[in-house]
């Protein structure tokens, strides 16, 4: 007999606050016993089951705190501890994850993410594009809707701008599109570059070569690159002149033809060097101008080149704008938190 049959029972017309209270009591109970209720979700097999785990459980572990259900691993099998609510979104987000991959602690908590905000078909369509593999046979595919919309515009627009906050693969996706055009021969050669602000870009008072100048501040360059081609090849490649990577100051003067640019960090440019990069472009060539614009290095008294372009250039025919987001953010989960409280510290400065 339930506490509200019972109230019934013990006075034939009981007050409102009587049943009231004894319904709350058997919610409550109801509730508690939701609460401790465990699901077994079988797993296709040892593999996944490791796969879903994550090093050393790493993903159980975060998912278990977002969540706020228990997960733990037997064997093939995932016990979920947790309410109804719980144990539905982490049957939904086991569902969402391949089996024959390793699942890094990104693609956990974008997948579970997907789920809390009911963008799961969103999340699967992303998934479902490879682009192409990297050295280690690591599948490189956007992660996130946003992503996916990048390098669409990326494939069919000759100058793209790739506009977000740290961590949304800006650079690295553009990069992997340049190397695979390079490889695919529809273009012949790569031109990375980007302004060494840092520096002032008065690179004659730094001591070294060139290259032991200009190594520093495109490191991030580098570090795409080496992910899809051998470190030898891409100095191969470099002395041939098939890939360059240097300052925006050396850009000044030519006329890039045949070539696959990108321009990182143009948040970093001044009004007069974007347009004399984006001037540069030659026949047959590409462009992909990536940048933040919460993290201008520039002077106080200066404006970013990057912010003139969104306003001059919003409505130019064969320019896309792609904004990325802060759910786009796809580097360590933390990163997206950060970015989230800067974004919230930002919309109420101005009024406090």
């Amino acid at each position: 007999m339930s506490d509200l049959d019972a109230a019934r029972e013990r006075d034939p017309n009981p007050g409102i606050l009587d049943l009231e209270e004894a319904a709350g009591a058997e919610q409550n109970a109801a509730s508690a016993a939701d609460r401790g209720s465990t699901d077994v979700i079988p797993l296709e097999n040892l593999a996944h089951a490791l796969h879903l785990a994550g090093s050393q459980e790493a993903n159980l572990r975060l998912v278990s705190r977002l969540s706020g259900a228990r997960l733990t691993l037997r064997g093939q099998d995932l016990l979920v501890k947790g309410s109804l609510v719980q144990r539905e979104q982490i049957r939904r987000w086991v569902a969402m994850l391949a089996a024959d991959t390793p699942i890094s602690k990104v693609d956990a908590e974008l997948a579970y993410q997907s789920v809390l905000e009911q963008t799961v078909g969103e999340y699967m369509q992303a998934q479902s594009q490879t682009l192409t593999r990297t050295l280690r046979g690591q599948a490189i595919r956007p992660k996130t809707l946003g992503q996916q919309t990048y390098v669409g515009a990326i494939a069919s627009h000759e100058l793209v701008f790739g506009i977000g906050p740290a961590g949304t693969g800006k650079t690295y996706l553009a990069t992997v599109m340049a190397v695979m055009a390079l490889q695919e021969r529809r273009c012949e050669r790569l031109i990375l570059t980007r302004p060494a602000v840092e520096a002032g870009e008065k690179l004659g008072f730094l001591p070294g070569d060139l290259r032991e100048k200009v190594d520093p501040y495109l490191r991030p360059l580098y570090d795409a690159l080496h992910d899809l081609i051998p470190p030898e090849q891409v100095t191969r490649m470099i002395e041939q002149n098939i890939i360059e990577i240097a300052p925006l100051a050396y850009m000044r003067g030519r006329t890039l033809s045949r070539a696959f640019v990108i321009l990182d960090e143009a948040q970093n440019t001044t009004p007069e060097q974007m347009k004399m990069a984006l001037t540069r472009l030659g026949e047959g060539s590409r462009m992909v101008v990536t940048g933040d614009l919460s993290q201008t290095d520039l002077g106080a008294r200066q404006i970013s080149g990057l912010a003139v372009a969104a306003r001059v250039l919003a409505q130019t025919e064969g320019i896309a704008f792609h904004y990325l987001q802060e759910k786009d953010v796809v580097r360590h989960p933390l990163v997206r938190r950060i970015v989230a409280a800067y974004n919230n510290y930002e919309q109420i400065q101005p009024s406090s």
